[in-house]
């Protein structure tokens, strides 16, 4: 009996161990390419040295930061390192050292064996690299372009950047120009995240930030603000777009904790982001940047108020609904159960009551933390018999003097009940056997809230 009890508690507790490892979250793998100009122009000096003896020895230096890190691997693809500038080779690029885990000495080994020679190359060189990660899920693949030229070869670096951020292959590449001019500067922006580096201290700390940026998470909070700039507005979702790819990258509630403050969130400082809080109608914030290692406040207006629609007195209404758009506009923002609070951005918004008859309701106006109430009067009842074997017949509603149309009673019943609001009314029928225009009738009727009328069709 022991052992049995004994067996039972081991398979409990290895049930309960491997449930726990189950919800974990699969840690992400970051993968560095380090994509290295060797055309001839490195060996230009900054300042006390080449531009290709600084760069091999920042390189090494960096790697040594990494090798201690979990889930990174690293690989090295150069450019322009195995033709003369003569040849004018565009296709001289090659993946000198693969991914693969603890390959960080191999790494620094070939760099130092690299010799420049030949051109610039860099949109065939990034188009290449893309085909340098493994496939693999949970993967943060990351380009880090080291270079001091301009492309040569007619490619187009900027489209191929484009291309590569969209199909989601690789992360927005880092850019470190080496020796750099504004026009340098601004024929890379558009490729990746860009760092200049005209001192070899300068190329050291590009680097350390960009490492940063790839390796770490960083902080921020976003603050709703009012109709007052006041941080006060909260628990509503909050969802973090890739700007380049569109993928969805987090969800948070947005939250303010004990002490009154937006919560802070973790976001990934390598993308940039568009920001949509899903407020009714929601709010949109693009190209939002967060520097690693500070903590980033994110500012975005979402003043609101709420909405209600309530019926007076006692009602047989069992789910009574109504939309709410933009004022004069088509789009449906939301449709909202009456007798339920709704919040909505600060606003004019035309309200649709799905009642009988509809009612409309133009230009309600939502005001900063104060529910706006719809009044709707009791309603009554429409009761109609029909005498008739089959037969067409519409309900209609006067107002000044003029029939809109309400409903249509359905002919395969014989018996009518419907939940309807005050007013006047005829029901315009005919036999449907009837061959004649004047064999048309009405029946006019009066409801009034609460109580019920009774038609009879004959």
């Amino acid at each position: 009996m022991k052992l049995f009890q004994r067996t039972l508690l081991l398979m409990f507790a290895l049930c309960c161990f491997l449930q726990l490892r189950a919800q974990q979250p699969r840690p992400i793998k970051t993968r560095i390419l380090f994509l290295l100009d060797a055309s001839g122009s490195m060996y230009a000096k900054l300042e006390n040295d080449s531009r290709i003896n600084v760069a091999k020895r920042l390189l090494a230096q960096t790697i040594d930061s990494i090798a201690g890190q979990k889930n990174v691997e690293i690989a090295l693809r150069v450019y322009g390192h195995t033709s003369p500038p003569t040849a004018r080779n565009c296709k001289d690029t090659r993946l000198e050292v693969p991914f693969r885990p603890n390959n960080f000495e191999e790494v620094k080994k070939r760099v130092q064996g690299i010799t420049p020679k030949g051109t610039t190359l860099i949109a065939h060189s990034l188009l290449q690299a893309s085909y340098d990660f493994p496939t693999e899920p949970y993967t943060r693949n990351v380009i880090i372009l080291i270079t001091d030229g301009l492309e040569e070869c007619q490619g187009d670096p900027c489209a191929v950047s484009e291309a590569l951020q969209s199909k989601g292959v690789i992360l927005k590449p880092f850019i470190i120009g080496i020796g750099s001019t504004e026009e340098f500067k601004k024929a890379f922006e558009c490729v990746g995240r860009y760092y200049d580096a005209t001192t070899e201290k300068g190329f050291a700390d590009a680097l350390n930030i960009v490492v940063s940026q790839a390796l770490n998470n960083t902080t921020a909070q976003v603050n709703l603000l009012d109709v007052f700039s006041k941080p006060t507005e909260t628990n509503v979702n909050m969802s973090f777009y890739d700007m380049n790819s569109g993928k969805l990258m987090y969800n948070y509630m947005h939250t303010i904790n004990e002490r009154g403050v937006p919560d802070t969130v973790q976001l990934d400082p390598v993308f940039r982001y568009r920001l949509v809080v899903n407020t009714i109608p929601p709010v949109v914030k693009e190209n939002i940047d967060v520097t690693p290692g500070k903590h980033t406040i994110i500012g975005v207006d979402a003043p609101q108020g709420e909405l209600q629609v309530k019926v007076e007195g006692l009602t047989n209404y069992t789910n009574l609904q109504f939309i709410v758009r933009k004022h004069n506009q088509q789009q449906t923002l939301h449709v909202q159960d009456a007798s339920v609070k709704e919040k909505y951005l600060v606003g004019k918004y035309d309200v649709e009551v799905l009642c009988l008859p509809r009612m409309v309701f133009p230009g309600i106006k939502v005001d900063q933390s104060y529910t706006t109430t719809i009044q709707l009067p009791q309603p009554g009842k429409l009761i109609v018999n029909c005498q008739l074997q089959d037969y067409y017949a519409d309900v209609y509603q006067m107002v000044r003097n003029e029939l809109t149309w309400v409903c249509k009673l359905p002919v395969e019943r014989r018996n009518h009940q419907l939940i309807i609001q005050p007013g006047e009314y005829k029901i315009i029928y005919r036999a449907k056997g009837a061959s004649r225009s004047n064999n048309t009738f009405e029946r006019s009727f009066k409801v009034e809230s609460g109580q019920a009328a009774n038609i009879l069709l004959k």
